[in-house]
This record gives C-alpha cells, structure tokens and sequence, in this order.
C-alpha cells in the first residue's frame, strides 16, 4: 500500500501541469515574466491548499479527500486537454480568455493535489505500518516515491513529444485508476492509533483480513 500510494502521487500528472504553466501565462501576454509568475501563483496556491488540507484531514478523513481531489483533478486535466487540443496551435498561442480559463483549471488542479494526494501520499504511508515493521516499510514507501521520481521525470518529455495534449488525458486516465483503487482496497486510517492499526484496520478490511485470518487463528 505504502509503494502503490507513492507510486500513484507520482502518476497525478502534476508534472505536465507545473511543465506547461509558464507556457500558459505566456499565452496571457506576461512574456519574459511567466515562468517567475506562473511558479508565484502555483506556489501560493499549493501552499495555502496544503494548509486547507492540515485542517481538514482529520475532519473529513482520507479516503473522502483522495476521492474528492481525484475527482477534482479528474475533471480538470480532461477540460486542460480538450482546451489544448482545440485551441493550442503550432505558434504556441491561445486566446486570451482560454488562456485564463486554463490558467484557472491549472489553479484547481494544484489545490485538489495539494489537499489530497501530495501530503496524503506521505501521511498515509507513516500511519499504516504496524509498530513492529513502520521503519522499515515507511523506509520502503519513501525509496519507491524517489525511485518513481526519477522514472517519471526521465520518461516525461519524451512521452510529452509524443502525446503533446495527450499527456493530460493519459494522466487522467491514471486517476481515474487512483481513485477506483481508493474505493476498494484503500483502508481509513482517520483517528486509528498506529498501535491498533492492525486490530481495527486491516483486520476488518473487506480484501486485507484475508491476510491476517492465520494470525488471527493462532491468537
């Protein structure tokens, strides 16, 4: 759960977003600034998002966050990649009201992230581990996630060439995938103690107790 979790933040495609930004605000007539302000207004966002997303997780849960920012960010890259497929000619340009469009879809995208599956994806992992093995699996998660990282950002551009607006429907057909697995196979952890994660967590999970009836047997 730890791997497939930093697997799947790495899979949001907030990549491609943070990649075509600058090019975005070009498109609004900011020029040599866009790159500064694009990173100032994404930054903000994901900042203030990630705050949102301290006080509410423990409110909420995380399964009801990860599902609300998949749909989120569902919805989003589908709109960013129609945008870009109709509009986005070979001079690289937009119309300036699409451009805002975008630029404000580009805005949504980060937040729902930002709320959901960028500190979730490392919240998560630290909680689900028992006592006797969170070290060592949490050491595990972190690898996959830095791993991942490097596979992602190599293939990146090359998949960008290839796909060009694609790439935001590629990306969006993956969190269609995170969410379903959310659904079905991601546990709650929300007010568990790490030290009854197992008792009242997996144990009671519809597919995981399948793995702890030995145990449970030999108690």
């Amino acid at each position: 759960m730890g791997f497939i979790l930093q697997v799947f933040q790495q899979l949001t495609g907030i990549n491609a977003i943070m990649f075509y930004a600058p090019v975005l605000f070009q498109t609004m007539g900011f020029k040599n600034d866009a790159s500064l302000l694009s990173a100032v207004i994404t930054g903000t966002v994901n900042a203030i998002s990630t705050f949102m997303g301290i006080v509410i997780v423990d409110r909420v849960g995380r399964k009801p966050l990860l599902l609300q920012a998949a749909v989120q960010m569902f919805i989003c890259q589908v709109a960013i990649g129609i945008i870009l497929l109709k509009d986005l000619h070979l001079t690289n340009s937009l119309n300036h009201t699409v451009a805002i469009v975008v630029v404000i879809l580009v805005c949504a995208y980060v937040a729902g992230f930002a709320w959901s599956w960028g500190p979730l994806g490392w919240l998560i992992p630290s909680e689900i581990f028992p006592i006797e093995t969170r070290s060592a699996g949490f050491s595990f998660a972190v690898c996959s996630n830095m791993l991942f990282t490097f596979l992602i950002a190599q293939a990146f551009l090359s998949t960008l060439c290839h796909l060009k607006a694609g790439i935001f429907f590629f990306f969006a057909m993956w969190i269609l995938i995170m969410g379903t697995f959310v659904v079905f196979f991601l546990p709650e952890t929300k007010g568990v103690p790490i030290d009854q994660m197992t008792e009242r967590v997996w144990k009671k999970h519809w597919l995981w107790a399948r793995f702890m009836a030995e145990e449970t047997n030999r108690v």
